[in-house]
C-alpha cells in the first residue's frame, strides 16, 4: 500500500520558486487595468451617459433603458478589446461565496455567421436559477425564477477573459437572497441618518457613506500535503494532528521574512488584485507558522466588501500556480492561532471629512464626540446582534481560544477618550452648559484635538476596539463575507443615530439651544452606554464575570448566538430601517442554522471515516509488527532477558488496543447522536443536537487518534503531521 504522505512530502521537496511575470515595474502602469471604472467609462461614455451612471452612483437615480444600451455598448467594446469573450452577472448568494453564468457575445447573424451583441437589458438585468441557492423557505424547489439587477455603484471588472457585472439577487417575490442587497440598503439607511445629523453640525454634508478597510488572513499549505488530507480536502481544517515539537511559541515568524515562495506568490497576488483595482497594500507574516495576511486602503464599503470576495477568489486561483492552497477556515490547526478578518469601519462624508477624525474646532470636536457616543450606545443595545453577526462553526473555534477577541462584544476606545468621556459626563447641568457656551466656553471639552492617530493604544483582545479615526471589529471570520457584519454595524449605528436626532429636536422644540441639546443627549448616552466600555484584558476570566454583572452576553455558539436574528426588537429593527423584512430574517435565520448543522455533519463523518478507514487499520498494523516481533524476541532469547526487554513493547501493545478500542466506542456513540439529529423535525433542535451531543465528541476522539500518532511508526502513518504541514519547504 503507497503512503501518500510520503509521496505528498517528495513533491513538496521537490517544489521551485515560480517565477512571476510583472507586467510593469510601476503598479500604476496596469493598476486598475481590468476595471470599468470612471477613467474608462469617460473615454467609451457620451457625456449624458457618463453622467447618469455618475448620478446612479452618486446620488441614487436609476438609469435610464436607453442610457443602458449605450453603457452595455461601450463595456462590451471595452471588454472585447482586452479579450473577453463572455460576460456574466456576478452576485453574492448566501453560500457565502459568489456566483456567475457566463454568456457569450456571440449571436448568429445571418449567411452562417456570427456578431458579438450585449444589450442594455442584458446589463441592467438577467434570470438564473435561484431553486438551488439558500433561500431559507423563500422559493420552493420547483420555483426557479430569480433575478440579478445590476450594481452600478460597484465597477464591472474582467476575470479570465468575463466581463463580470456586479449585481444584487433577489426573488421573484422581490426578497433579497443575496448579501449585497442588505449592505446597500443599509448604506442607504446610514446615510440618510448620518446626513440628517451632520446637517446639525455642518450644512455643507449632504452624503455620508460607511468606509472598509478589510485585513485578511489565511494560512498557505503546498498543494500536495493538502491533497493527501481528506479532513483539509472536505472540511478546510484537520480534524486530528498532534502538535508539532516547534510551532509559533518562539513567536519567529509574525513580520519575519517571508519565504520565497510564499513571497513569488504575494506578488503574483499583488499584481492580479491590482490590476482588478484592489488596492492591497500590506502583506506580511502573521503569527502562526505558514500564516499570512494582506490589507488594502480602506474604500467604500460596498467596493469594499465586493473586493474581498474576488480577493478570495484570487488567493485561491493564484495559489494554485504556485502549487499552494490557500486556507481560509478559521481554525485550520489546533494549537496555532486562527485567522480573522479585520473590519476597519468608519465614516465619511461629500466633504471629505472622516467623521471618527477629532476635529479642529469645538464643534468638529462636539460632533466627533457625538458620533462616537451614538456607535458606543448602538453596539450596546445590539450587542447580542453584533455578536450572532460574525457567528459561524468555524469561527466559534477561534472566538475566546485567546487568540482573537471573545465571545463577548465589547468596545475598546483607549485611555484618553474614556478620561473625555468621563469628564464630559461629569461636567454641570445643561444650564451650566448653556453659559459656559455663550461665553465660548466649549473649548472646556476636554482637548480632544491633542488625540493624535496614533495617541490611541491597540487591544487585541477587544472586538470592537477604536483605533484613532475608525474602530476595528476583530470578530469578524477569516472566510466570512464581510457584508455580514457590515450591514448590521450600519443597521443598528443608524437607527442610533435617528433616535438621537430625534430626542436632540425633541428638545430644540423646548426651546433647547441646538448646543444644549446635543450635549444633553450625549451625556445620557455616556452613561447609557458605559457597559460595553472595557479597557482591560478581554481574555481573562475576571472580564467574564465583569460583563455577566454588566448584563452582556456571553454565547460561545453559533446556534444561540444566531438567535439575536429573529427577536422581535431586531426583527423591528431591520423592519424600521427597510434593510430587511421579517420574512427575510427568518429566511437567513434558517440558512445559518442550516449551514451550521452540515458543517457539523460533515466534520463528524470525517472524523468517522478517518478514524475507522485510515487511522485504526494502521494502529493495528503497527500492533501487528510489535506482537510479531515480541514472539520473535521470546524464540530468541532466554526468559529473564525477554521479559526485561519485552515490557516496553508489551506496554505500547497494551496502549494502542486501548486508544483503538475507545475511539471505536467514541465513534459508535457519535454515530449514533447524529443519527439522533437527523431524525429530528425542526432545524433548531438539530442544530442543538449538533452542537451538544455530536460535537462535544470531536475533541475526545481526536485526543486518542493524536496520542497512536506519536506511538505508531512515522512511516506508517497515513497523513501528513503538523511538522510538515506548518512550515513551507
Amino acid at each position: 500500500m503507497e503512503n501518500f504522505r510520503f509521496i505528498a512530502l517528495s513533491e513538496t521537496l521537490d517544489r521551485q520558486v515560480v517565477p512571476v511575470n510583472y507586467p510593469s515595474n510601476k503598479i500604476s502602469d496596469y493598476y486598475g487595468s481590468m476595471v470599468f471604472n470612471r477613467t474608462v467609462m469617460r473615454e467609451y461614455l457620451t457625456k449624458e451617459a457618463f453622467r447618469s451612471v455618475e448620478l446612479a452612483i452618486e446620488k441614487g437615480f436609476k438609469i435610464d433603458r436607453k442610457v443602458a444600451d449605450q453603457v452595455a455598448s461601450a463595456m462590451k467594446a471595452w471588454a472585447m478589446n482586452i479579450g473577453a469573450t463572455h460576460y456574466t452577472h456576478w452576485f453574492h448568494p448566501l453560500t457565502g461565496s459568489t456566483a456567475e453564468k457566463h454568456d457569450s457575445f456571440v449571436n448568429p447573424a445571418e449567411n452562417g455567421r456570427a456578431i458579438e451583441e450585449f444589450q442594455g437589458n442584458e446589463l441592467i438585468q438577467q434570470e438564473p436559477d435561484a431553486s438551488s441557492f439558500p433561500s431559507g423557505g423563500i422559493r420552493n424547489t420547483f420555483e426557479a425564477r430569480g433575478y440579478t439587477a445590476w450594481d452600478p455603484s460597484s465597477p464591472a471588472f474582467i476575470m479570465e477573459n468575463t466581463l463580470c457585472i456586479p449585481t444584487i439577487f433577489v426573488s421573484y417575490t422581490g426578497e433579497s437572497l443575496d448579501y449585497k442587497t442588505p449592505l446597500l440598503r443599509s448604506m442607504e439607511a446610514i446615510d440618510k441618518a448620518s446626513t440628517r445629523l451632520c446637517q446639525l453640525f455642518d450644512k455643507n454634508i449632504t452624503k455620508v457613506y460607511p468606509t472598509l478597510g478589510w485585513e485578511q488572513e489565511y494560512f498557505l499549505v503546498d498543494s500536495a500535503l493538502f491533497a493527501a488530507r481528506p479532513d483539509l480536502v472536505l472540511a478546510g481544517k484537520t480534524v486530528f494532528g498532534h502538535a508539532s515539537a516547534k510551532d509559533q511559541q518562539l513567536s519567529d515568524h509574525y513580520f519575519g521574512t517571508i519565504h520565497s515562495r510564499a513571497r513569488a506568490f504575494m506578488r503574483d497576488l499583488e499584481i492580479e488584485a491590482h490590476k482588478l483595482g484592489i488596492p492591497l497594500k500590506t502583506r506580511h507574516n502573521e503569527v502562526a507558522p505558514s500564516q499570512f495576511e494582506c490589507a488594502p486602503v480602506y474604500e467604500e464599503a460596498n467596493v469594499a466588501v465586493d473586493h474581498n470576495q474576488l480577493l478570495m477568489h484570487l488567493l485561491d486561483m493564484v495559489s494554485r500556480k504556485h502549487h499552494f492552497k490557500v486556507l481560509l477556515h478559521e481554525k485550520p490547526y489546533a494549537v496555532v492561532n486562527g485567522s480573522g478578518k479585520h473590519n476597519n469601519w468608519s465614516l465619511a462624508t461629500n466633504t471629505g471629512v472622516n467623521l471618527l477624525t477629532p476635529g479642529k474646532t469645538a464643534m468638529d470636536n462636539l460632533r466627533f464626540i457625538t458620533v462616537l457616543v451614538n456607535i458606543l450606545k448602538a453596539v450596546h443595545t445590539h450587542e447580542a446582534l453584533v455578536r450572532a453577526s460574525v457567528a459561524s462553526a468555524g469561527n466559534d473555534l477561534r472566538l475566546g481560544a485567546n487568540e482573537a477577541p471573545p465571545a463577548i462584544i465589547s468596545a475598546f476606545i483607549g485611555e484618553q477618550l474614556t478620561r473625555t468621556l468621563d469628564e464630559i459626563e461629569q461636567l454641570p447641568s445643561h444650564e451650566g452648559i448653556t453659559n459656559g457656551m455663550n461665553k465660548g466656553a466649549l473649548n472646556n471639552i476636554p482637548k480632544i484635538p491633542e488625540i493624535l492617530l496614533d495617541n490611541t493604544d491597540r487591544n487585541r483582545t477587544s472586538p470592537f476596539a477604536f483605533t484613532g479615526n475608525k474602530f476595528e471589529f476583530r470578530a469578524v471570520g477569516s472566510h466570512a463575507n464581510t457584508a455580514k457584519p457590515m450591514f448590521v454595524l450600519n443597521t443598528i449605528i443608524a437607527d442610533q443615530l435617528d433616535q438621537f436626532y430625534d430626542e436632540v429636536k425633541n428638545l430644540t422644540d423646548q426651546n433647547w439651544k441646538k448646543e444644549d441639546a446635543i450635549f444633553e443627549v450625549v451625556k445620557r448616552y455616556i452613561k447609557d452606554s458605559k457597559p460595553i466600555r472595557f479597557e482591560g484584558n478581554s481574555y481573562s476570566d475576571e472580564w467574564k464575570e465583569e460583563a455577566a454583572k454588566r448584563g452582556l452576553s456571553n454565547t460561545p455558539n453559533t446556534p444561540d448566538a444566531i438567535k439575536a436574528f429573529i427577536t422581535k426588537e431586531v426583527i423591528e429593527l431591520f423592519e424600521r430601517n427597510e434593510v430587511l423584512s421579517h420574512r427575510e430574517l427568518l429566511a437567513r435565520y434558517e440558512i445559518k442554522l442550516d449551514k451550521y448543522i452540515r458543517k457539523i455533519q460533515i466534520e463528524s463523518r470525517l472524523i468517522s471515516d478517518l478514524s475507522i478507514n485510515h487511522i485504526i487499520p494502521t494502529a493495528i498494523k503497527y500492533q501487528n509488527t510489535l506482537i510479531e516481533n515480541a514472539r520473535g524476541l521470546k524464540d530468541v532469547l532466554d526468559s529473564k532477558t525477554y521479559v526485561k526487554l519485552s515490557r516496553n513493547q508489551v506496554q505500547n501493545i497494551k496502549e494502542i488496543s486501548d486508544h483503538i478500542a475507545t475511539i471505536r466506542q467514541y465513534v459508535e456513540e457519535m454515530t449514533s447522536e447524529r443519527k439522533v439529529a437527523n431524525h429530528l423535525h425542526e432545524a433548531e433542535q438539530i442544530a442543538h443536537h449538533y452542537c451538544y451531543q455530536v460535537k462535544p465528541y470531536f475533541e475526545k476522539i481526536r485526543y486518542h487518534v493524536d496520542k497512536l500518532e506519536m506511538l505508531i511508526d512515522d512511516g506508517l502513518w497515513p497523513l501528513p503531521k503538523y511538522r510538515e504541514l506548518l512550515f513551507i519547504k
